[in-house]
């Protein structure tokens, strides 16, 4: 048994583990403790596994922050909005409310409160966003709807409607703004063509950006609960 280390802010430290059995390398991501193990087959370098683990470092990092304990949206923390810190404090009334660096809830409702905000914000900077591109792109779209999807950030049916998860509120501007553009290029190309890509860098030139981000540290926009 060995042990590589990825470089990166923070280091990621790799168990390596040789097994006779095993046909590929292979990644593993401990849910309990965040161990992160790569097994190799007879015969493979280290070598080899660097590069493998370096291949899939987006993934990595993506199985470390579902792997993080989930944290309660309450007063005291701090959260994410934008992509701005906002410390999250007790105020009166039913509802929350977004002041200059706080996020004010009321007490016997935090999560709720902050939920019920969060989605009213990003409806409304999704609905906007996804409007200017599609004048770009000049196609309508349907629907729009929000949920709270692990396995996408948005989509767009082949009927034009157009779905986002609520979380791209908690993430930096660009990056919501990249999403509602990938979503809307869909309008006219269904499909992950060059003609597609294309399209998105016409309307969105510096998505590579945002959409590295979110390969990035997307994954830990789910570890709030509300």
């Amino acid at each position: 048994m060995g042990q590589i280390t990825l470089a990166g802010n923070p280091p990621i430290d790799i168990v390596l583990l040789r097994s006779g059995r095993a046909r590929r390398l292979s990644l593993r991501v401990s849910q309990l403790d965040g161990r992160v193990t790569l097994t190799l087959p007879k015969g493979a370098s280290e070598r080899e596994a660097r590069r493998f683990a370096e291949e899939k470092s987006d993934w990595i990092a993506g199985a470390l922050s579902r792997s993080e304990t989930s944290v309660d949206v309450a007063p005291g923390m701090s959260l994410p909005i934008d992509g701005t810190e906002r410390q999250v404090i007790t105020g009166d009334g039913r509802s929350a409310r977004l002041l200059p660096g706080t996020l004010r809830v009321p007490a016997d409702r935090p999560g709720p409160a902050a939920q019920a905000l969060l989605k009213h914000l990003a409806r409304d900077r999704l609905a906007q966003a996804s409007d200017r591109y599609a004048d770009q792109v000049g196609r309508a779209y349907g629907r729009l709807t929000l949920r709270d999807t692990r396995s996408r950030w948005g989509s767009c049916s082949s009927e034009g409607n157009l779905m986002y998860s609520w979380r791209l509120i908690l993430a930096p501007c660009e990056v919501l703004d990249y999403v509602a553009a990938h979503e809307v290029a869909h309008l006219v190309h269904m499909d992950h063509s060059d003609r597609f890509w294309g399209l998105v860098q016409d309307i969105c030139p510096d998505y590579a950006t945002p959409r590295a981000w979110l390969r990035r540290e997307g994954a830990g926009l789910h570890k709030y609960r509300f």
